[in-house]
């Protein structure tokens, strides 16, 4: 059995879950996620513990089983504290700027790069090269993030580009002038 599915998901006094057959609501006080689980897998709610239960024994359905407890969890924890990404722009000129929902990136391109930030994400930039990104989805938080980094990944010589705070940059040396 999946050790994380066996797991029970705590629900705290201020979130509400319904459980609809495969399909979960959970309203919190940030906001309201909903989803459809696979129809192999049961969830059980009780006293404010949710209980994920396999209908069958097959090695794929209890792999599903960790993942499901894994997602509903997460939307637990989204709607009642938000979750956040953040991102470090490296580089001389190198410089973000956000107007409503569009961020723009100067990146070394020759014209700025506009990014759309999703509905259900809001973002703010601090000093011109830090990008804070926020949402009670998880899922969308962390798309966004690895698509905003895609627009200059960090390279392994100087490190510039866009990386997350939390990420190290193996570096590289660079050719050695010959004698």
């Amino acid at each position: 059995m999946s050790r994380i599915g066996n797991q029970p998901i705590i629900v705290p006094s201020a979130v509400k879950v319904e459980i609809n057959g495969t399909h979960v609501k959970v309203i919190g006080p940030k906001g309201t996620l909903e989803r459809v689980i696979r129809p192999e897998i049961e969830l059980e709610q009780a006293d404010g513990i949710i209980k994920v239960k396999c209908l069958d024994n097959s090695k794929r359905t209890r792999a599903f089983s960790g993942l499901t407890r894994t997602l509903v969890n997460n939307m637990i924890v989204g709607t009642e504290t938000m979750f956040q990404k953040k991102l470090v722009i490296e580089g001389v000129g190198y410089k973000a700027d956000i107007q409503g929902n569009s961020l723009t990136l100067n990146v070394g391109y020759s014209n700025p790069v506009i990014f759309q930030i999703p509905d259900g994400v809001s973002g703010s930039v601090d000093k011109a090269n830090a990008i804070t990104l926020e949402s009670i989805d998880k899922e969308k938080v962390g798309l966004t993030a690895a698509n905003i980094r895609s627009v200059r990944k960090p390279e392994p010589y100087k490190g510039k580009g866009i990386r997350y705070v939390d990420e190290h940059i193996v570096r590289k040396a660079g050719k050695t002038v010959a004698k």
